[in-house]
């Protein structure tokens, strides 16, 4: 992404990452731009919907400067999630060798991470998630050397670990991170590609 490229709006921005999602459209990724994005991703980090994902009580710059850190990191990266130029929620990757959550469990060259915040739908759309999930999964998994997805989500998020565990993802053991307790869920690339299509 080029420094041109982040004063653009999202929908002109490019993507690392497009595919047509059956029922929802057009599926983009934009790398985040932590002072054009800082408002969007403040407006939904402050939503009691997102209480887990930790920003609720931090001021717009704080959270633009986690991006700003977040941005800095080869081994970390945020995007957001864009549906028919709508933004609808970030997307995170990470590798757990070089995070935190690598020191909690076995962590293999092979595992690379993600954490997913929807922003407020303006009308529900059948099946969304689990839908959107396929498409970013399908792009974890372009790395062929990645073969299993790990996500984290709190403890306490029993809406979250009932959607990935319900889309096909394992659970493993409770870890405690210095900020929360997590429950760690796990998809490989075999159980991902043997789902069934739709």
């Amino acid at each position: 992404m080029t420094g041109a490229d982040t004063a653009l709006p999202l929908a002109a921005r490019s993507a690392v990452f497009e595919e047509q999602l059956a029922g929802l459209g057009r599926l983009r990724l934009v790398v985040i731009a932590p002072e054009a994005d800082a408002d969007l991703i403040y407006s939904w980090v402050r939503e009691e919907r997102a209480q887990f994902w930790g920003m609720g009580a931090m001021t717009r710059d704080e959270v633009r400067d986690i991006y700003l850190f977040l941005d800095s990191l080869d081994t970390h990266h945020g995007f957001v999630m864009v549906v028919e130029d709508q933004p609808v929620g970030i997307f995170q990757t990470y590798e757990p060798l070089h995070d935190p959550v690598g020191e909690a469990y076995p962590a293999r060259p092979e595992d690379t991470g993600m954490h997913l915040l929807l922003a407020p739908a303006a009308q529900p759309v059948p099946h969304f998630t689990a839908t959107l999930l396929s498409g970013l999964i399908r792009f974890l998994l372009t790395d062929p050397s990645k073969d299993r997805v790990v996500a984290e989500p709190d403890a306490r998020n029993r809406k979250a670990i009932g959607r990935l565990v319900g889309y096909g993802f394992e659970p493993g053991p409770r870890v405690q991170l210095a900020e929360k307790e997590a429950q760690l869920v796990f998809l490989t690339r075999e159980k991902f590609e043997s789902r069934p299509a739709g």
